[in-house]
Protein backbone atom coordinates (compact mmCIF):
# COMPACT_ATOMS: atom_id res chain seq x y z
CA UNK A 1 0.00 0.00 0.00
CA UNK A 2 1.23 3.47 -0.87
CA UNK A 3 0.44 6.47 1.32
CA UNK A 4 0.22 10.00 -0.01
CA UNK A 5 0.04 12.85 2.50
CA UNK A 6 -0.68 16.39 1.34
CA UNK A 7 0.15 19.55 3.25
CA UNK A 8 0.40 23.28 2.63
CA UNK A 9 -3.20 24.26 2.03
CA UNK A 10 -4.82 27.22 3.71
CA UNK A 11 -6.54 30.55 3.32
CA UNK A 12 -4.93 33.20 1.14
CA UNK A 13 -6.00 36.43 -0.49
CA UNK A 14 -6.35 36.74 -4.24
CA UNK A 15 -2.95 37.33 -5.80
CA UNK A 16 -1.18 35.41 -3.07
CA UNK A 17 0.82 32.19 -3.21
CA UNK A 18 0.81 28.76 -1.61
CA UNK A 19 2.98 25.69 -2.01
CA UNK A 20 1.42 22.27 -1.63
CA UNK A 21 3.48 19.22 -0.77
CA UNK A 22 2.72 15.55 -1.24
CA UNK A 23 4.87 13.09 0.68
CA UNK A 24 4.85 9.60 -0.81
CA UNK A 25 5.68 6.41 1.09
CA UNK A 26 7.29 4.76 -1.94
CA UNK A 27 10.17 5.66 -4.22
CA UNK A 28 8.54 8.07 -6.67
CA UNK A 29 11.03 7.15 -9.37
CA UNK A 30 9.11 3.87 -9.65
CA UNK A 31 5.82 5.67 -10.33
CA UNK A 32 4.27 5.93 -13.77
CA UNK A 33 3.00 9.42 -13.19
CA UNK A 34 2.07 11.76 -10.40
CA UNK A 35 -0.42 14.57 -10.45
CA UNK A 36 -2.46 17.15 -8.61
CA UNK A 37 -6.23 17.23 -8.92
CA UNK A 38 -8.74 19.58 -7.38
CA UNK A 39 -12.42 19.45 -6.57
CA UNK A 40 -14.55 22.49 -5.90
CA UNK A 41 -17.90 22.16 -4.09
CA UNK A 42 -20.53 20.68 -6.37
CA UNK A 43 -18.05 20.02 -9.16
CA UNK A 44 -16.11 17.06 -10.47
CA UNK A 45 -12.51 16.35 -9.59
CA UNK A 46 -10.34 17.86 -12.31
CA UNK A 47 -6.71 17.44 -13.27
CA UNK A 48 -4.59 20.45 -12.42
CA UNK A 49 -1.11 19.28 -13.34
CA UNK A 50 0.88 16.10 -13.86
CA UNK A 51 4.53 15.10 -13.95
CA UNK A 52 6.36 11.99 -15.08
CA UNK A 53 9.53 10.49 -13.66
CA UNK A 54 11.55 12.04 -16.49
CA UNK A 55 10.13 15.46 -15.67
CA UNK A 56 7.56 15.94 -18.38
CA UNK A 57 4.83 18.23 -17.10
CA UNK A 58 1.33 19.16 -18.14
CA UNK A 59 -1.04 21.85 -16.88
CA UNK A 60 -4.68 22.65 -17.26
CA UNK A 61 -5.33 25.83 -19.19
CA UNK A 62 -6.79 27.48 -16.11
CA UNK A 63 -3.51 27.29 -14.17
CA UNK A 64 -0.91 27.47 -16.92
CA UNK A 65 1.61 30.18 -16.21
CA UNK A 66 0.61 30.46 -12.54
CA UNK A 67 1.21 26.98 -11.10
CA UNK A 68 4.40 24.92 -11.21
CA UNK A 69 4.63 21.21 -10.46
CA UNK A 70 7.89 19.66 -9.34
CA UNK A 71 9.27 16.73 -7.41
CA UNK A 72 12.18 16.01 -5.13
CA UNK A 73 13.20 12.41 -5.77
CA UNK A 74 15.46 12.25 -2.73
CA UNK A 75 12.54 13.20 -0.47
CA UNK A 76 9.88 11.26 -2.39
CA UNK A 77 7.85 14.43 -2.42
CA UNK A 78 5.88 16.24 -5.08
CA UNK A 79 5.09 19.94 -4.95
CA UNK A 80 2.67 22.40 -6.48
CA UNK A 81 3.74 26.02 -6.35
CA UNK A 82 0.67 28.18 -6.83
CA UNK A 83 1.14 31.87 -7.60
CA UNK A 84 -1.30 34.65 -8.41
CA UNK A 85 -4.12 32.67 -6.85
CA UNK A 86 -7.68 33.49 -7.82
CA UNK A 87 -10.96 32.86 -5.98
CA UNK A 88 -11.82 30.27 -8.63
CA UNK A 89 -8.81 28.23 -7.48
CA UNK A 90 -10.68 27.48 -4.24
CA UNK A 91 -11.01 23.72 -3.92
CA UNK A 92 -9.77 20.63 -2.16
CA UNK A 93 -6.48 19.66 -3.78
CA UNK A 94 -5.61 15.97 -4.05
CA UNK A 95 -2.31 14.30 -4.71
CA UNK A 96 -2.39 11.32 -7.09
CA UNK A 97 0.17 8.67 -7.96
CA UNK A 98 0.09 5.70 -10.27
CA UNK A 99 2.39 2.76 -9.58
CA UNK A 100 1.99 0.00 -12.12
CA UNK A 101 -1.72 -0.69 -12.44
CA UNK A 102 -2.63 0.85 -9.10
CA UNK A 103 -3.90 4.35 -8.43
CA UNK A 104 -3.37 6.08 -5.10
CA UNK A 105 -4.86 9.27 -3.66
CA UNK A 106 -4.07 11.50 -0.75
CA UNK A 107 -6.68 12.71 1.70
CA UNK A 108 -6.81 16.20 0.21
CA UNK A 109 -5.92 19.65 1.45
CA UNK A 110 -8.22 22.67 1.36
CA UNK A 111 -7.17 25.78 -0.52
CA UNK A 112 -9.37 28.84 -0.08
CA UNK A 113 -8.73 32.07 -1.96
CA UNK A 114 -10.58 35.15 -0.77
CA UNK A 115 -11.37 38.06 -3.06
Amino acid sequence: QVRLVESGGGLVQAGGSLRLSCAVSRNILTSNTMAWYRQAPGKERDLVSSITTVGNTRYSDSVKGRFTISQDNAKNTMYLQMNNLKPEDTAVYYCYARFGLNNYWGQGTQVTVSS
